[in-house]
């Protein structure tokens, strides 16, 4: 059975989808937490850094779910049924040892976990965040080169790729609220733990998958890749995540060179990866809700420039954005090639949540999806 490998990294709850897509989770209690590679904003996470999930998820037989002591983060639970192995050592292919999750409780059978090579916190998250204005990031910022843009009770803040691909995940607070901005260069499929439980987080749903979340589902908020120099002309007092961030990376440089090719299969195993439907590193605008999933080809969407989709009764506005660079090309961020990226309105021009991954990703965790194309 093939998986989809996943790295693990420490964050804040927040994703950001490989390629370029975005999304911002909130965490009610500012426990930071960990997660795997993978572009994203969410509440406050960490990585778990050593481990994998299969993208399509198995009907399980054993529904009995214990009791546990009270939490503070107040997430909505799926109502996923949980998985108890007593015996969990026997089936988890990746080691427990260093960790304080309740591995009996899960959701995903324990097979289908694979390390991906860093240890936990191997990737380190930004914990303690620290920020510039909109000019001084001038100095070392260029062009189209692409930042998660996130917006939170009218605070606008900015977080260059330059520097999330590096460390995956930045846990911050925003006004009053703890949220975790997190970047995977791979796929936008990752796996995080909270610092609180060391609950495992499937960055693609943002689902607790192991532990004692397990079955709850984090608060995704909107957000958006966006070029810098756009950035700045649309939000010149904003706040940009400083390159100052006590650790010794080459910001700026592309460790992932050519990776985004798009017929280049993942060099890791995916499900699914048969779904030819579209290029494997085809990027696409994912709208996930409860009803079903779409996907919106970019090459349609920058052909078409605008299109409308329909989703659980809400007609959304799925735009192209052209200028913004990929980070996962040439050597250098600032001169990649420009790929655009995307914004999605309701019918009030309100931002919403979506995500940007490659088309792998997609067919591995939704297999169902709709395509537009």
């Amino acid at each position: 059975m093939n998986r989809l490998a996943v790295l693990l990294v420490s964050l804040a709850f927040v994703a950001v989808a490989c390629g370029g897509s975005t999304s911002v989770q909130e965490a009610d209690d500012g426990g930071q937490a960990g997660a795997t590679e993978a572009p994203a904003v969410s509440e406050q996470a960490e990585t778990a850094p050593e481990a994998a999930q299969t993208g399509r998820r198995r009907q399980t037989k054993q529904r009995t779910r214990r009791q546990k002591p009270h939490h503070q983060l107040e997430i909505p639970h799926l109502g996923r049924e949980i998985i108890i192995t007593p015996d969990f050592e026997d089936e988890l292919n990746v080691s427990s040892s260093g960790w304080a999750t309740d591995f009996f409780r899960h959701t995903v059978q324990l097979d289908e976990f694979l390390s991906g090579g860093p240890g936990k916190d191997g990737i380190p998250a930004i914990d303690e965040p620290t920020f510039v204005s909109v000019q001084d990031a001038e100095a070392e910022l260029e062009g189209r080169e692409p930042m998660v843009a996130v917006e939170v009770d009218g605070i606008v803040r900015g977080y260059p790729i330059r520097v999330l691909i590096w460390h995956e995940i930045v846990n911050d607070t925003i006004g009053d609220v703890p949220v975790s901005v997190t970047f995977c260069p791979l796929c936008n499929t990752a796996i995080a733990f909270d610092r609180q439980t060391e609950t495992w987080w499937q960055q693609f749903g943002g689902e607790g998958i192991i532990g004692e979340l397990a079955g709850e589902l984090l608060t995704q908020v909107p957000a958006a890749v966006v070029a810098w120099e756009d950035f700045a002309a649309k939000n010149p007092t904003a706040e940009v995540l400083s390159q100052n961030t006590g650790f010794s990376r080459p910001y700026g440089r592309n460790p992932y060179v050519g990776y985004d090719s798009i017929d280049q299969p993942p060099f890791f195993p995916v499900e699914n990866l048969d779904d030819n439907r579209l290029p494997p590193k085809e990027r696409v605008v994912l709208l996930d809700r409860p009803s079903g999933t779409v996907a919106v080809a970019f090459s349609a969407l920058a052909a078409a420039g605008t299109i409308e989709v329909e989703v659980d009764g809400e007609l959304l506005t799925v735009e192209f954005v052209p200028g913004v660079s990929t980070a996962l090309g040439s050597e250098s961020i600032p001169d990649g090639e420009d790929r655009g990226s995307a914004r999605v309105t309701d019918e009030n021009g309100s931002l919403v949540a979506f995500d940007t991954p490659f088309w792998f990703a997609v067919a591995a965790f939704r297999p169902d999806a709709t395509i537009i194309q």
